[in-house]
């Protein structure tokens, strides 16, 4: 039998934390340099390392603690990018058409968004033969950080113009902050709520042998699409923090109970030897 062990160390992925401590010391060193040179040049540099350095450290996490055959890094590679790309496109147009301000503004951009990030993850999902809970949660969780670093990127860059008065200055500091603040909150939302959104979808192919409409994928959607336009509605750490445990608390349970206890469709693994 083959060890679970020598799995992991030949998997094609790198440590989660090394991913992380490199993108932040890369991210560190481009705001220094910048704030000593004032080399504007160097701003897209901070823009794309503070964007994607979460997302790529937190879609990593999910491989490093959960290997899997059926995903190849093409398939993964493809989620992140052309789903991130093709799904915040396609929500920029239906939100130009469609949405409101307000409240229901706030809903219905969740609608939308998770909306397209579930086309996506059927998408990307097209070829496989078997469907696990596991791999719908990291294929769902990688769409939606491929989706959220594209999206703070854009926030980012914004962020970097500061009108005072009649004059326009260029704000290292607030980019840094724009980012800081998406970056920790990265983890619970897109990501989160795409990766609810996969686990349905997968759950559903699992009893069925194929990818189809369920009331339950229907209902998944539909909770994390009220969770997002609440999240992008409210103001203030404590309210982020109760609608990120709102949708943290059945991501945990659906991760630990699809490989563990029996309760959702679960991968079997090689047993160690021994």
């Amino acid at each position: 039998m083959i060890d679970s062990t020598v799995l992991r160390s030949e998997r094609w992925v790198p440590a989660w934390w090394g991913v992380l401590l490199i993108g932040l010391a890369l991210w560190i060193a481009a705001i220094g340099v910048a704030a000593l040179t004032r080399n504007v040049i160097l701003l897209p540099t901070i823009v794309l390392l503070g964007s994607f350095m979460i997302p790529v450290t937190a879609v990593i996490w999910y491989l490093d603690h959960d290997p899997s055959p059926a995903l190849s890094p093409r398939r993964i590679l493809s989620a992140f990018i052309i789903g991130g790309v093709l799904g915040i496109l396609g929500a920029s147009i239906l939100e130009y058409w469609l949405v409101g301000i307000g409240l229901l503004g706030a809903v219905e951009v969740g609608l939308i968004e998770e909306f397209v990030k579930g086309v996506f993850i059927v998408l990307v999902a097209l070829g496989l033969r078997t469907f696990h809970v596991r791999d719908g949660i990291v294929l769902g969780a990688t769409v939606g950080f491929g989706f959220a670093a594209l999206e703070s990127s854009g926030y980012a860059l914004a962020s970097l113009f500061v009108v005072q008065g009649h004059v326009l200055y260029l704000s290292l500091t607030s980019v840094v902050i724009t980012e800081l603040i998406r970056g920790v909150l990265a983890p619970f939302g897109h990501g989160m709520w795409s990766a609810l959104l996969g686990a349905a979808i997968f759950a559903a192919a699992a009893r069925h042998g194929r990818l189809r409409l369920s009331w339950a994928v229907l209902g998944t959607y539909l909770v994390v699409a009220v969770l997002h336009g609440a999240f992008d509605a409210i103001s203030g750490v404590i309210g982020y923090l109760a609608i990120s445990l709102i949708g943290l608390v059945p991501l945990v349970w659906v991760w630990l109970h699809s490989d563990g206890g029996g309760v959702l469709p679960k991968r079997h693994r090689p047993a160690a030897a021994g």
